[in-house]
């Protein structure tokens, strides 16, 4: 505000000289002056708040969106700007807080609120502070100062913005504040808290309501004489107790003491305490921290009128499930979100171990280099050299060897995805000699190396002492879809048992059936071997030339010919040798020779070199073929080449459509002949047939020679080099590790579901490329495989929060799937790809509503206190919740009055009734700690 001087008047008149031509009307001149100089610091300090206010005011909380204004994160649409100002030597900061427009205003219990928004009920609101450490003002006058500058800016401002200053100490969040609500109401606001020592009226609802009335009732009669409508409004925060392992205990020996009581018998029972996480499948390898720490429950009384104290003293004896919302949010553990607490332990950060070994593993050749103390490698394998004592070593060796479930025995708990990643099945050998590996040692190249030479010297053993290998198939299959040392293993495991068969001095035919390697030509016909036997077609089917050959099947020269025939897998349904008219037997044939993914490779790169690919392929399928004829030849001595065509390839055998017209005649010997192929002269296959003696499979020189391939798997073992050994593992561990989480039980959520899969296919194409590669450039690799790690630590820490919410909520599935798609969203921003993670500031505090059939299933949550935690606790608030008192009580007091029908309205003129809300408190705290905030709206 600026002082005016008085203004002077002065004529000016002229009148009109003889010498002059023309003639001047007098003239009169005003000129008025005003002093604009500010009289005093103090009108300058308005001025300026003055000119901030007009320039926020002027530009709308849109154009101040779009000019950077400071975004609240907690808040979706609150928004704040600052402006430092000086007075009196002093720096103060005055911040505007605005809501961006929105549809609709939030309600009273809205967590979209500031603290201030809620304790004063107002939107937009001004904050002036001093710039000191404290950020209050200790001194009253100083305080009135600052808050009647604010108010006279505001005013010349034409603003009705509430405005507050922090005063007081700062442990008692203090405040005072004032809005100019127009020409007619003035609104003040202050707030005050008391951190100890809380009277015990102001502990209980009545005592609060009456602290309430006694702030606008005029006369000291007692409050139950008095008649006022009171909104009332409440939200209590209650805190899920902590599991009470010490309780569990003692529980657990009192039954104990029972039990030897009523047996007389002495018993010992296990004082290990049991874990969040007891029986979910990482707990074999690591105990994961509950990233869920606790549930914060939220109970809602909306607005009520309240017409006395006893109707508040009587809410405070009602039950929490009569509130009329319910709201969860879970607390989740820091370390879920901030990597920069503490180090996450699990199979990523195991896995970077790993890797950090295969970028050792390229300065030597071989493992042993690695064992020598002398020659450890590059210094950070020194940093890391330490090798478990023998004792650890032996006990990891029996738990790799320890007889088990084949590779294939949970095959279904893998995922449909897992194959696309080119390691072992999680409960192979070599996948648990990975897993085994990530904990060994911290996961050095030289512990790797140590494990890895006395694996391979327990295999041998295996091997010479022809004993089952423990967990590889030897069903008589390779899979190629895994890694090679996966596939080297499984072939060890088929040479053993086929080793084992001739030891034991068992016929190799013999080895074949227990192990059920069979044919594929058995098994295209197995439907015929199950089929009725010739003799049950009807008789007058068959003509007399066929009968008399019948009568000679059953007689003694047929018994003559069932001596000679060897190595029958059964009779062929309907089908009999065409010379003899004796029924056709199948015989057991050698499966194809077995090779791994390289010998495939190996075979394919010779024959290139020799330049005849088509014959070095050729040779092997005549070497089968023989080998087939031989064997049906034994089964069937006095079967001719087309009786062999029929079986093995019934294509190149040609029926007369007359004859095949009604297969209830049977005419014998059937109408028909070989294809042109088969009938051609010098045809192959009648040659190898005239060449191939009449040999069961027992007497045949096997395709597959056990001694030499075995041989062969083991000196790759022993040869096998750190780079190509660190590649499979890094795979397999990989692949091994997503299996375990993905077997993890967490109640089928949709995201979490997606995710994992996902994480498959990211794994697949990232390290397809890995495995017998040239590496170019070695960091890149190495740094692209760390990136990998950090993708798979998100994805393990949501499997694990998801796990943990499922197993506190599995009797409300609908609402432990929303709190953790809640949290998915949340979390999404932090799933990068790169080496560091995103260090969250933000604080997870969603809340979910608890529908009316859930309530039961959060409330089991709540376990009525035991004897042992009751004397904790002095239980004195009321509202409790199976004998559990909030954590905190919010409440909001209010008086709405109207305009014309008050003392108010004694001094105004209105359209109309006008409602005002004359009185607002909000009541936030404890047995020990209460903080009120109050605002009064008056006539000025």
């Amino acid at each position: 505000m600026a002082s005016s001087s008085s203004s002077k008047h002065k004529k000016i008149g002229e009148e009109e000289e003889e010498n002059d031509e023309e003639e001047e009307d007098t003239a009169e001149e005003y000129e008025v002056f005003d002093d604009f100089t500010i009289a005093s610091s103090w009108e300058r300090f308005i001025s300026d708040i003055e000119a901030s206010c007009r320039q926020w005011l002027a530009d709308g909380s849109k154009n101040l969106v779009d000019k950077g204004a400071e975004a609240l994160d907690r808040y979706k649409n609150l928004y704040r700007v600052k402006k430092e100002l000086k007075y009196g030597g002093k720096a103060y900061s005055m911040e505007f807080n605005f809501v961006k427009p929105v549809t609709a205003r939030a309600s009273c219990w809205d967590d979209d609120l500031h603290n201030m928004q809620l304790s004063f009920g107002v939107d937009d609101f001004l904050v002036i502070a001093p710039l000191s450490a404290n950020g209050v003002v200790l001194d009253d006058p100083e305080s009135t100062k600052l808050l009647s500058s604010v108010a006279i800016a505001l005013s010349n401002c034409g603003s009705n913005w509430p405005a507050f200053v922090p005063v007081h100490d700062p442990s008692r969040k203090a405040y005072i504040g004032i809005q100019n609500m127009g020409a007619n109401f003035t609104r003040r606001f202050e707030a005050d808290r008391i951190a100890s020592q809380v009277p015990v009226r102001l502990m209980h609802l009545e005592g609060l309501y009456e602290l309430f009335i006694s702030k606008f009732v005029l006369s000291t009669t007692d409050f139950s004489t008095n008649y006022f409508k009171v909104q009332f409004a409440m939200r209590l925060t209650y805190e899920t107790p902590p599991y009470d392992y010490d309780q569990e205990e003692i529980l657990e020996s009192e039954i104990e003491d029972s039990v030897e009581t009523e047996t007389s018998e002495t018993t010992t029972s296990s004082r290990i305490k049991k874990q969040w996480d007891d029986g979910c499948p990482w707990t074999e390898w690591y105990s994961a921290e509950d990233p869920i720490q606790g549930f914060d429950l939220t109970a809602i009384w909306r607005s009520r009128t309240i017409e006395g104290s006893h109707e508040m003293a009587e809410l405070e004896n009602t039950s929490s499930f009569d509130a009329e919302h319910w709201l969860l949010t879970p607390i989740i553990y820091r370390d879920m979100v901030d990597d920069s607490i503490s180090k996450f332990v699990g199979f990523a950060s195991q896995i970077r171990l790993l890797i950090s070994a295969f970028d050792t593993s390229f300065g030597a050749q071989f493992l042993e280099d690695f064992v020598a103390a002398e020659n450890t490698g590059s210094d950070n394998s020194k940093s890391t050299a330490n090798v478990p004592p023998p004792t650890v070593l032996d006990r990891v060796l029996k738990e790799l060897f320890l007889d088990g479930t084949s590779s294939n025995a949970n095959a279904q708990l893998e995922n449909r995805n897992s194959r696309v990643i080119k390691g072992a099945p999680l409960q192979s050998l070599f996948a648990q000699f990975c897993l085994h590996a990530l904990w060994f040692g911290n996961c050095s190249i030289r512990a790797i190396a140590v494990l890895w030479i006395d694996f391979v010297r327990e295999i041998r053993w295996y091997w010479e002492e022809s004993e089952p290998l423990p967990k590889v198939s030897s069903n008589g299959t390779i899979d190629l879809s895994c890694c090679i040392l996966h596939q080297k293993l499984q072939m060890l495991a088929i040479c053993i048992e086929r080793k084992r068969s001739r030891e034991n001095d068992q016929t190799f035919f013999d080895c074949e059936k227990e192990d059920g390697i069979s044919s594929n030509k058995v098994k295209v016909h197995k439907d015929l071997l199950s089929g009725p036997p010739i003799d049950n077609i009807d008789s007058s089917l068959i003509s007399e030339d066929s009968k008399r050959k019948m009568k000679l099947s059953n007689s003694s020269d047929q018994k003559k010919f069932d001596k000679t025939r060897r190595g029958s897998a059964g009779i062929v349904q309907s089908m009999m040798l065409l010379n003899s008219f004796e029924e056709m037997h199948a015989p057991y044939t050698q499966s194809a020779p077995l090779m791994t993914e390289d010998m495939h490779e190996e075979r394919l790169h010779a024959a290139e070199a020799l330049g005849n690919t088509m014959g070095f392929s050729g040779q092997l399928e005549k070497d089968i073929l023989s080998s087939d004829m031989s064997a049906f030849k034994a089964a069937n001595p006095n079967a001719v080449f087309e009786d062999f065509i029929r079986w093995h390839s019934p294509g190149d055998w040609e029926t007369d459509d007359t004859d095949s017209s009604s297969v209830n005649k049977l005419n014998w010997p059937p109408k028909g002949r070989l294809s042109q192929r088969m009938s051609e002269h010098g045809n192959l296959w009648h040659k190898i047939w005239n060449e191939s003696p009449a040999l069961p499979i027992s007497e045949q020189k096997p395709l597959l020679d056990p001694v030499r391939e075995g041989e062969k798997v083991m000196h790759y073992l022993e040869t096998l080099r750190p780079q190509q050994l660190l590649e499979q593992m890094i795979c397999t561990a990989f692949r091994a590790c997503a299996g375990i989480l993905n077997q993890t039980s967490y109640g089928g959520f949709k995201l979490m579901k997606t995710k994992v899969d996902q994480l498959y296919v990211t794994l697949g194409s990232s390290l397809k490329f890995l495995q017998g590669k040239q590496h170019n450039d070695k960091d890149e690799l190495v740094g692209d495989l760390k990136q990998l790690c950090t993708v798979f630590e998100h994805i393990e820490k949501l499997v694990i929060l998801a796990a943990s919410i499922y197993r506190k909520l599995a009797d409300a599935p609908r609402l432990s799937e929303a709190i953790f798609t809640d949290y998915f969203n949340f979390y999404l921003p932090k799933m990068g790809t790169g080496l560091t993670s995103i260090c969250y500031d933000k604080e997870f505090d969603t809340k979910q509503e608890v529908k009316i059939r859930e309530r039961d299933a959060v409330a089991a949550m709540f376990p009525p206190p035991s004897v042992n935690q009751s004397w904790r606790k002095v239980l004195s608030m009321g509202n409790l919740l199976n004998g559990h008192e909030p954590t905190q009580r919010e409440i909001i007091f209010s008086v709405n009055d109207t305009v014309s029908n008050s003392h108010y309205g004694n001094k105004i003129s209105v359209n109309g009734d006008e409602e005002v809300e004359t009185y607002h408190m909000y009541i936030r705290g404890t047995s020990n700690d209460l903080w009120a905030a109050l605002s009064v709206t008056s006539w000025d």
